[in-house]
């Protein structure tokens, strides 16, 4: 870090200078030579809670080398916190902004003599050494730092498959490399063999939150090593190794200040696919030119957009983020093409010009040293890497296009590509808002890529991704959001994948019954009962839904194009023939379920809210933070309609009442209350920036008719959260969601709505930017005047009139300039944006009111917020339109159940909304010794015995739940009754810090004064049991008269350090207290 600002003072005078002659013409510009690398600072994000590292990668690369300094917990995903002053080594593999730990494979440490804490307990902590940012470095595809414990100063650098490692050792006789396969994640497999004395290669198979991942390497020392030690737990050999535990020292003879150079490369494929790639992309030890390729790889990803005209803080927050964007996805197969598949079985990937390996083979990173390769080598190696750039269809298209200026057609637009290759990483709940749009901007080629391998992700794995990781679908998060980057790239005319295999896949992934899907087709929503984070689910597979809808529609209208082409007749003609077409018809099913956002909007509140049996949950709070919302509460998803902004701004009964609603957000107290949410940062009022649900609502103004205020918000947020220092990252940087909001709003305009082929305007941060386009073209956007306020804006010289820019525009080379002001201007954009669906036909799911659990007799009321006819039956049966119309509330006094459905037309009706109430089974009362949580009331105390049981969803509304303390209730039978057998029904989620108790006890009373104990109950419950489990405890006993009886369950106590939640307490959860 501190290398880095000292080299910004130093070319201060430089950056004067360059100011004079470069085309950008305020302060702030890149350099002449185009190094925009010397506006990156890796150590952004690695503090706080950014989750980022700091080692050297190429854009996009297998391999991401970097310091570990951590073993495990939350701020250590990335392996690297800027907090940490200890090393434990350098491993290959790293994610970028996670929440979730993983990675972190093949772990390198150099050190002198025998280990520097030998008596630890931890292994890993016999290596560790001791550091200062003072003498550590970091930029583009390069990482230094002292180790201080042995002196000994590491530098390392990569090519996309090959890590580099140099260690600069004092005079030594026994300098030390150890490599260690143990280091952190759970083992599963690993192999370590050495060949001759220099050589080693193995794999290791481990399990994190990528529950099979296997990495195999083939590295390589520049000096022979004197001797070896290898520690091994099960098979031992003298120079092959298997087992779970194995780490190796290799000792070497070190004169003063000599280098020893390691080369590791890795594959997902096999032993033979990491030599391979060692000797397709390393065939020297030029350890300089190796760093220079990554530099100029990365230079040359950086210069996709130009910025000028900003401070020194916001060049560097803009190309650091932009940076951030290029780390993942991760290139996922060998240089010859070959690749691992969802399914393990390993593949060739086919490119379309019929070259081996498609554009993974060109080696970005040759490498090559100055002398000439072997006979055999060439042989061996396909002829794309005589020139990659030669051989990479965009830079071949950029070579033969026009000279790019603004008003040239571009030659190459949505030309289909003409190679492929294969990715991990895709983190797509946060990176479909604003990173993959971003993508469709500066690099369709890879955009088609991620698609493709999307594509064979499902015909591989039996569905799109969600969030996949290494070969491995983690289901983290919700949604199926790969559909949204489809419909993106499809809406803006990218080609070069199967339109209609995309919609084949996008529609298996919305027919599943896995996540509430069911329910969510079933109902019209999900329903808590159904699923966690109910709220959320819906809102997003509506969502989903409308970019399914532009994935059919889209398929269709390029199937008419087609067909209208071939068969030379009007498009209007051609379109009738497909009328039948079976993408046609249920394209108009998934706009249909783009609207049941509605079923979740409370008109009374004017919040999305939790249902639960037909009824709102109460209580309900907004700020309330709880297991109905995905890392939110109702603040903050309820604006999560970005598909039909207009239709949500209806429910709220027009523009002036939905811009009230979003200054309620922005102005709200901050306060939150509900469960600890560490994701929830950034707050302005209620808005939450450090995560993504909230990343789009700012642009809202835009559509309220109050574009200033979308600029007001857009910079305050780009100024308070955006900083040049390690914890400069408000939240997690999310394989490069948070930077790619910054990238595009610091340009000017934001994406509201993926799938719909337009953005948002905001407020520029440079005076000028070009965005350097893959067809030769360019976009110019420029600012005059000062001030965050957007006084006009013209797009080629035109004024626009609307907050709003197309894809289009931007592809097609236009200038965008905007007039600033230092004040809010009120009277710019005379029509706002909209967002709306093609047709609004869907009544919202009534509201069925009453106790669900009644003693005598409850009172029923339904209701319908678009106030149409509500027809219902108390049989079970369904309602049909003119049988009993619901005219007011009426009462029932036994068990029923009601359902209900709201008519707009006979061929125009909601979903049935369905509420079954209970009459209780008994008239006893409960007395609760302890309050159990908010979140888990399980029907308040009277739950406990009314005979409504709980599923394996913790957060249905049965459960009642306890957090750090025992559970004691006390219930009255109301008059003295024999008995003979007690129990309890409770839930283990050790996952969620839920377990078993580790004891029961009952009670009992005549008096509610005096208790005999009459049973206990000891349990041994498997703790470290992950599946969701319920588990019935009963205790028979001789018979005893009764009318107080008392159980008490003891709770689990502290969290074990095995678990994630080491160290807290743990909770119990009841659904039923059984009384015989």
């Amino acid at each position: 870090m501190r290398s880095i600002r000292l080299g910004l003072l130093f070319l201060s005078t430089a950056l004067l200078l360059t100011t004079l002659c470069s085309p950008f013409t305020a302060y702030g510009s890149p350099l002449t030579d185009n190094d925009y690398t010397r506006w990156v600072n890796p150590f952004i994000g690695t503090g706080g809670h950014g989750h980022t590292f700091p080692g050297a990668t190429t854009p996009f690369g297998m391999v991401q080398l970097s310091p570990d300094t951590r073993i495990d917990n939350w701020d250590g995903s990335s392996g690297y916190h800027y907090s940490d002053d200890v090393i434990y080594g350098f491993s290959h593999t790293h994610l970028s902004g996670t929440g979730i730990p993983d990675y972190c494979d093949i772990l390198v440490m150099p050190t002198i003599g025998e280990p520097p804490n030998p008596k630890s307990e931890k292994p890993v902590d016999q290596y560790r050494s001791k550091f200062s940012h003072e003498n550590e470095k970091a930029e583009p595809g390069y990482y230094a730092v002292k180790l201080d414990d042995k002196d000994i100063y590491a530098e390392m650098t990569a090519t996309p498959r090959v890590g580099l490692h140099r260690y600069t050792f004092p005079e030594s006789e026994e300098a030390v490399i150890s490599i260690d396969l143990r280091w952190r994640d759970e083992v599963l497999d690993s192999h370590l063999k050495i060949n001759g004395s220099n050589r080693i290669e193995g794999y290791r198979r481990s399990r994190s939150w990528a529950k099979n991942q296997v990495v195999y390497f083939a590295g390589e020392f520049s000096k022979d090593f004197e001797t070896s030690e290898t520690e091994v737990d099960t098979v031992k050999g003298k120079r092959s190794f298997k087992g779970k535990s194995i780490v190796s020292r290799f000792k070497f003879k070190t004169e003063a200040g000599e280098k020893v150079i390691l080369k590791v490369a890795l594959s997902p494929v096999s032993i033979e696919g990491a030599r391979k790639n060692l000797e397709a992309e390393l065939d020297h030890w030029d350890f300089e030119k190796v760093r220079s390729d990554a530099k100029a790889a990365w230079n040359k990803e950086l210069s996709k957009i130009e910025v000028s005209g900003g401070t020194d803080a916001e060049m560097t927050n803009f190309y650091t983020s932009l940076y951030h964007t290029m780390i993942a996805p991760n290139i996922y197969q060998d240089v010859d093409g070959t690749y691992r598949g969802m399914d393990g079985v390993i593949r060739r990937i086919t490119p379309l010009d019929g070259e081996v390996g498609g554009r993974g083979d060109r080696s970005e990173f040759k490498a090559q040293s100055s002398e000439k390769r072997s006979r055999k080598t060439r042989e061996e190696i396909p002829r794309i890497y005589k020139d990659w750039k030669d051989q990479d269809v965009r830079y071949r298209v950029t070579k033969n296009s026009s000279k790019g200026t603004q008003n040239s057609k571009p030659k190459t637009q949505n030309r289909a590509p003409r190679s492929d290759a294969h990715y991990t990483v895709f983190s797509l709940w946060d990176t479909f808002r604003a990173t993959h749009p971003l993508y469709t901007i500066i690099d369709e080629q890879r955009t088609v890529e991620f698609i493709n391998t999307f594509i064979r992700i499902y015909e591989q794995g039996g569905k799109l991704p969600v969030w996949e990781l290494a070969g491995n679908e983690t289901d983290t998060m919700i949604g199926y959001n790969a559909v949204s980057v489809i419909a993106d790239a499809m809406a803006k005319g990218i080609e070069g994948f199967d339109y209609e295999k995309a919609y084949e896949a996008a529609k298996h992934s919305s027919e599943l019954d896995i996540e509430g899907l069911d329910s969510f087709r079933r109902r019209g929503y999900i329903s808590m009962e159904d699923e966690q984070e109910s709220v959320s689910r819906t809102l997003e597979y509506a969502y989903n839904s409308y970019c399914l809808f532009r994935i059919a529609e889209l398929t269709v209208s390029r199937k008419i194009g087609k067909l209208a082409r071939k068969q030379k007749t009007p498009m209007i003609n051609s379109g009738r023939l497909l009328l039948n077409d079976p993408i046609y018809k249920e394209a108009k099913v998934h706009l249909y379920r783009a609207q049941y956002y509605k079923n979740l909007f409370d008109k009374s509140t004017g919040f999305m809210r939790p249902k639960q049996n037909g009824n709102w949950i109460s209580p309900f709070a907004p700020n309330e933070v709880t297991f109905h919302f995905t890392e939110a509460n109702s603040w903050q998803y309820t604006f999560f309609v970005p598909h039909d902004v207009t239709g949500l701004i209806e429910l709220y009964g027009g523009i002036e009442q939905f811009a009230k609603k979003l200054d309620g957000l922005f102005e709200a107290d901050p306060g939150l209350i509900g469960r600890d949410q560490p994701d929830i940062t950034g707050l302005i009022g209620q808005y939450a920036h450090g995560n993504e649900p909230s990343h789009h609502i700012a642009y809202l103004y835009n559509y309220a008719g109050q574009p200033w205020k979308a600029q007001k918000y857009a910079r305050r947020i780009m100024d308070e959260f955006y900083k040049p220092t390690p914890d400069g990252l408000i939240g997690n940087e999310d394989c490069g969601q948070m930077s790619a909001w910054y990238v595009l709003s610091a340009l000017g305009f934001y994406p509201v709505n993926p799938g719909d082929p337009v953005y948002s305007i905001g407020t520029p941060i440079f005076k000028e930017a070009r965005i350097n386009l893959e067809s030769g073209r360019s976009f110019a956007i420029k600012k005059k005047g000062n001030g965050i306020y957007v006084k006009s804006l013209t797009l080629n010289g035109l004024p626009k009139k609307k907050p709003e820019i197309s894809h289009r525009n931007i592809t097609h080379g236009k200038e965008l300039i905007f007039e600033m002001s230092e004040e809010p201007v009120t009277n710019w954009f005379t029509i706002s944006q909209r967002s709306r669906l093609h047709e609004q036909t869907m009544p919202a799911v009534p509201v069925i009111s009453g106790k669900r659990v009644f003693d005598e007799e409850t009172s029923i009321a339904i209701s319908n917020p678009d106030g149409f006819v509500i027809y219902y039956t108390t049989d079970g049966s369904e309602p049909e339109m003119g049988v009993n119309k619901y005219v007011k509330p009426f009462k029932i006094d036994t068990t029923t159940t009601v359902k209900a459905t709201a008519y707009a037309a006979r061929d125009r009706f909601s979903h049935t909304a369905e509420s079954t109430l209970h009459k209780m089974p008994n008239n006893w009362d409960v007395k609760l010794h302890a309050e159990y949580s908010r979140q888990y009331t399980g029907g308040g105390p009277k739950g406990l015995i009314d005979g409504l049981r709980g599923t394996t969803n913790f957060a249905s509304g049965e459960w009642q739940g306890y957090w750090g303390r025992d559970f004691e209730a006390v219930i009255d039978l109301k008059k003295p009754t024999e008995i003979n057998q007690m129990g309890g029904s409770f839930l283990q989620v050790a996952r969620s810090w839920i377990w078993m108790p580790t004891k029961l006890e009952f009670h009992s009373s005549l008096d509610g004064k005096t208790f005999t104990k009459v049973a206990e109950i000891d349990i041994d419950f498997p703790e470290r049991e992950m599946t969701h489990t319920i588990k019935e405890y009963r205790k028979e006993f001789d018979a005893i008269n009764a009318r107080y009886v008392r159980v008490k369950a003891t709770n689990f106590g502290t969290i074990p350090d095995w678990h994630p939640g080491a160290g807290f307490q743990a909770y119990i959860f009841v659904d039923e207290i059984f009384i015989k």
